[in-house]
């Protein structure tokens, strides 16, 4: 494709990189990837995948925006307060990058959606807040062999796993089933530190381009976990052996 003298200054840091170049800002302008949860990580996983140039983006949240949210949902201000979540974030996009196109659905994820949302995409970043939905999008991904990034945030901690389809455990592999409905309310009222939320979606983006880029290596067969108070990030290996997961083991 040839590119704008404006694509060019836009995108002059990419291109000087060996790992991107030309060809890999081509990759990017011509990828689609699906965000589900414009809340605290999908805000800045979106934001630096459409500073990046990826080319289409689609943005999943049937919420609106709440005041609580903004002390770490970066993609939303105040003058978004009651207005659909993945409507604010495709302006605040489309005023980062025209040539982002944004798609968006103002939907909960359900069974009965999730495989036909996934199935046109390159790539799904898991930016959700709840444990059912975690379990539907990484089902639907492994069966319609989608990859992903999985994302996680509660107090001064995050985590983040990719799954590539045949390279790796998914995300049912490793945490079995959804917990019970207490211990996901308790979850969710223990509260998190802005800036975590920050740093696991931006390497969430990371995790999406380097896939696209085809550079690097992935989290798969890993679980990346970050802890703010000591700053530490370690790496755990992930079971090899998938082959009795009810999703993507040996007896589907």
């Amino acid at each position: 494709m040839d590119f704008t003298d404006e694509q060019m200054e836009r995108y002059l840091r990419h291109v000087l990189l060996d790992e991107v170049g030309i060809e890999g800002q081509e990759k990017l302008l011509n990828a689609k990837v699906l965000i589900v949860g414009a809340g605290g990580l999908g805000s800045p996983a979106a934001m630096y995948l459409a500073a990046a140039g990826v080319g289409t983006i689609g943005i999943a949240d049937a919420d609106k925006v709440d005041l609580s949210n903004l002390q770490r949902q970066i993609i939303h201000t105040t003058e978004d307060l009651g207005r659909e979540k993945v409507q604010s974030a495709k302006e605040t996009i489309n005023r980062l990058n025209p040539d982002v196109k944004v798609e968006i659905y103002p939907e909960y994820v359900t069974e009965k959606n999730v495989r036909e949302l996934v199935r046109n995409y390159d790539f799904i970043v898991e930016c959700t807040d709840n444990f059912e939905t975690k379990f539907l999008i990484n089902d639907a991904c492994v069966l319609e062999k989608k990859p992903f990034s999985h994302g996680g945030i509660t107090r001064f901690k995050g985590q983040l796993m990719t799954y590539v389809p045949g390279e790796g455990p998914c995300y049912r592999c490793i945490f079995g089933e959804p917990p019970k409905e207490c211990d996901t309310v308790v979850c969710r009222q223990s509260g998190v530190i802005g800036a975590v939320a920050g740093v696991i979606g931006c390497l969430q983006a990371t995790e999406a381009m380097k896939y696209i880029l085809g550079v690097g290596e992935l989290l798969t067969g890993k679980l990346l976990t970050y802890d703010a108070l000591t700053m530490k990030f370690r790496t755990i290996g992930l079971p090899k052996d998938n082959s009795h997961c009810p999703v993507c083991g040996d007896n589907i």
